[in-house]
């Protein structure tokens, strides 16, 4: 039997590294501007609304609703040959931030825009816990 092929781990800069290290924790952080209190994500060394570098990372409560999604039937990438067809989805947190992430444990046809999801985390890797999200009900539609 042929070996599963290993699954891309990101790699961790100096503004996600923080991001990383919390998910090995299995806690999801942002980031929250101490000037003006803005929450935002995708990382970066300064806030993008006042440009200001005093930038904390805060603990998200993990929670947020489906902005939107598309469910890939043919995989990106070999190691993701036995997830299709799997979610990916952008997440709006109730910080009011948007991540790209996986939508699982769930029917593939229960996934709508704006149902509501909270946080899950995967390990795949010794070093790696990849953050993921799952619907907190499903409907039976």
């Amino acid at each position: 039997m042929a070996d599963t092929p290993v699954r891309p781990e990101p790699r961790p800069t100096a503004e996600t590294a923080a991001y990383w290290n919390a998910a090995r924790e299995e806690r999801l952080v942002v980031q929250r501007c101490e000037q003006c209190g803005r929450h935002q994500f995708y990382p970066r060394a300064f806030c993008t609304a006042c440009l200001s570098e005093n930038i904390e990372w805060v603990d998200s409560a993990g929670a947020g609703t489906i902005y939107t999604f598309t469910v890939c039937r043919v995989p990106a990438h070999p190691s993701m040959a036995d997830k299709v067809p799997y979610a990916v989805a952008v997440i709006e947190l109730d910080e009011g931030v948007r991540l790209l992430t996986n939508i699982v444990d769930c029917p593939i046809d229960r996934i709508r825009v704006g149902a509501r999801v909270e946080v899950r985390f995967e390990r795949i890797s010794a070093e790696t816990i990849l953050p993921q999200f799952a619907l907190t009900e499903v409907d039976d539609r």
